[in-house]
């Protein structure tokens, strides 16, 4: 009965999340003369980076895809598009009761519209990532045609395994400060623990079976097969990301609706 009442809370105040997203969107880049560029700009300054120095200098080959043009920077930007999506709602969720620390003590709305708030700024980020990603495909010929409809599930379930983590990191955060810090030097170490700037077959056996405790690698895996060998992804390996991902949003649920009462003695 709680968790449904959430979700009446979240449709009754659809208005109030909207409207913050276009706000917090619009005034990002109110005074700024290339405007959304800006939210572009740190991963495609990312993505040439790695391209340059892990494309070129160390020239590496990708199984089955050494006469593909580009092969290593499709693969590369797709992990990486992936990636920013999970960190900037994780990064973002950690904090959100916190930032959000004078909102909450001055206005009477449900507290679960700031993770709603996060989520689909985040995702209008990723649309516009995703978009320009998209463009170079097709400028290069490697579009995936009718495969980008499996795109739809893999980033529903994407965004509901970093909402269940980051609701959960959320809440813990308020109580104690520590897990905000601790989940930045994590998530730093969980990028380059990801097959993104390297391929999973270039690893050690062992290290490769030990991938399968990353739960971020099957889902960026199914990315980079829909985009690299535009083939559809094996729906069948993600199973344990989807049941940790309903575990994660069961949760972080109960966690977060058992102590939204204390938040703001705490804050």
């Amino acid at each position: 009965m709680p968790d449904l009442l959430m979700f009446r809370a979240l449709w009754v105040y659809r208005g109030f999340v909207w409207s913050s997203v276009w706000r917090e969107f619009n005034a990002r880049y109110r005074e700024s003369l290339l405007g959304a560029f800006w939210s572009v700009a740190n991963p495609l300054t990312m993505i040439v980076i790695y391209t340059v120095i892990f494309g070129q200098l160390m020239r590496p080959t990708l199984p089955g895809h050494e006469g593909t043009p580009f092969a290593f920077s499709i693969y590369l930007c797709a992990g990486v598009i992936t990636w920013a999506l999970f960190a900037e709602m994780l990064g973002r969720l950690n904090g959100v009761f916190l930032d959000n620390g004078n909102l909450i003590k001055k206005s009477n709305f449900p507290r679960i519209c700031l993770p709603a708030i996060v989520t689909l700024s985040a995702l209008v980020n990723f649309g516009i990532i995703l978009s320009i990603y998209l463009a170079f495909l097709a400028i290069i010929g490697h579009w995936p045609g009718w495969l980008l409809l499996a795109l739809i599930p893999l980033v529903i379930l994407q965004i509901l395994f970093a909402l269940g983590l980051g609701i959960l990191l959320g809440t813990l955060n308020v109580f104690f400060r520590d897990v905000g810090q601790l989940t930045g030097v994590v998530l730093q170490f969980w990028f380059w623990l990801t097959p993104i700037v390297y391929t999973l077959s270039i690893l050690p056996e062992g290290v490769q079976d030990a991938m399968r405790f990353n739960p971020m690698q099957p889902i960026i895996a199914a990315y980079q097969t829909i985009f690299l060998d535009r083939q559809m992804p094996d729906f069948k390996s993600l199973i344990p990301f989807s049941l940790l991902t309903a575990f994660l949003l069961i949760l972080g649920g109960r966690f977060f609706l058992s102590r939204v009462g204390e938040l703001v003695d705490e804050l």
